[in-house]
């Protein structure tokens, strides 16, 4: 897939991101194999993510950020993702600045002290119990599922504790990565290489200042702040299955144009069967790509004017589902056309249809968030933390 054309609105940063994107994704290509085999993207792609502003994109401009548009950071995630899903998926965490975007201000300061390219990563559920102290809460727990944990410089988790008034919205604690310990044990079918491991935290002092509440008010103006992170994480994760699609769909078409059967059957772009699936899955891919991108534009639309509605922002969050869900539906297609291509463990294929599964799987674009959007569509009450 070719990068997208500069528009007049993207920024000299963006266009400088797309020229340098190219070296980044031949070297990830051929290097995704030992992602999976290692549980983790080793240091010179996360060096390479943030050479090309993955991690500052999100960043406000006054911090040496570049406050890219939610769609030019998901079009980047996209591309990295056809790569390799596994890489796509620690990406995407380059969203976090938007979570950070909730700290005080003079914690902002610290957090960029020394420059814009920062990596946090780390997991909020189960809520684990923190106890009040001077100043600030002692953290203690186990959370699982900490993509990208292995190469973040802060992580943040999910805490409860007594009497917070932040009502529904989980407080987050956010520490340096040196602070915790990763237990490896990332052992799945799918998105290997993202070092999704639990990570320990035993009586860790965290200032009130170095916590944010999820979901809640950012302590920054401009109109990526006033965009739903909540809703911006959901996407940022959705995006990734479609660019593993986009890399499933184009490698069994190529492969479609010279494979013959070893039973002697025609190439396989002659059979009528692969002819009607390939245009299905392709129709497929593309309609959630473009419900997915069209929800985003109106939801950013809303945040140039300040005015941010749920009805908006619950769209975005049915389209990320979708993506999520057909790019899972079109690397399997694309995996039963290619028949027994499709059953080696080194293969693309394999790779994609395992990876694009567990982003299907994920709790903010699984079964349940569809549910969700029935019932927010339908006017009825919806449950907290949605959309």
């Amino acid at each position: 897939m070719n990068a997208p054309t500069e528009t007049p609105a993207e920024t000299h940063a963006a266009a400088a991101t797309w020229a340098n994107l190219s070296p980044l994704l031949v070297e990830i290509r051929e290097r995704r194999n030992e992602f999976g085999r290692a549980q983790n993207i080793p240091k010179e792609i996360i060096d390479g993510f943030r050479r090309i502003g993955v991690y500052r994109a999100m960043v406000a401009k006054r911090f040496g950020g570049e406050e890219r548009t939610p769609a030019d950071f998901c079009r980047l995630i996209e591309r990295i993702s056809e790569a390799d899903g596994s890489a796509g998926w620690v990406a995407s965490f380059g969203d976090g600045a938007r979570y950070l975007a909730a700290l005080p201000d003079d914690t902002l300061r610290k957090v960029y002290a020394n420059g814009p390219d920062v990596a946090l990563a780390g997991a909020l559920f189960p809520l684990q119990p923190a106890k009040r102290c001077t100043g600030g809460f002692v953290v203690n727990g186990v959370w699982p599922f900490a993509s990208g944990s292995p190469g973040a410089d802060l992580i943040g988790v999910g805490i409860t504790v007594d009497d917070d008034p932040t009502g529904d919205l989980p407080r987050v604690a956010v520490m340096p990565v040196e602070k915790v310990t990763i237990r490896p044990n990332w052992d799945v079918i799918g998105l290997q290489g993202t070092g999704s491991h639990d990570i320990v935290v035993s009586n860790v002092m965290v200032p009130e200042e170095w916590t944010l509440i999820r979901g809640g008010p950012p302590t920054l103006d401009g109109p990526i702040y006033r965009y739903p992170s909540v809703a911006f994480a959901a996407q940022a994760h959705a995006i990734v299955g479609i660019g593993i699609a986009r890399s499933a769909l184009d490698e069994v078409t190529t492969m479609a144009r010279s494979r013959v059967s070893i039973t002697g059957g025609p190439v396989m772009a002659e059979r009528g069967y692969v002819q009607l699936e390939i245009a299905k899955a392709e129709a497929m891919l593309r309609s959630a790509r473009s419900f997915f991108y069209e929800a985003t534009e109106e939801l950013w639309k809303q945040a140039l004017t300040g005015e941010v509605t749920l009805g908006a922002t619950m769209l975005m969050r049915l389209a990320a589902t979708n993506a999520a869900r057909q790019g899972a539906e079109v690397c399997r297609l694309a995996s039963g056309l290619a028949g027994t291509e499709a059953l080696y463990t080194a293969g693309m294929l394999a790779r994609a249809m395992c990876d694009s599964f567990v982003v299907a799987q994920h709790a903010a674009l699984n079964e349940g968030t569809l549910q969700s959007a029935g019932r927010a569509l339908l006017g009825t009450v919806i449950q907290p933390g949605y959309p």
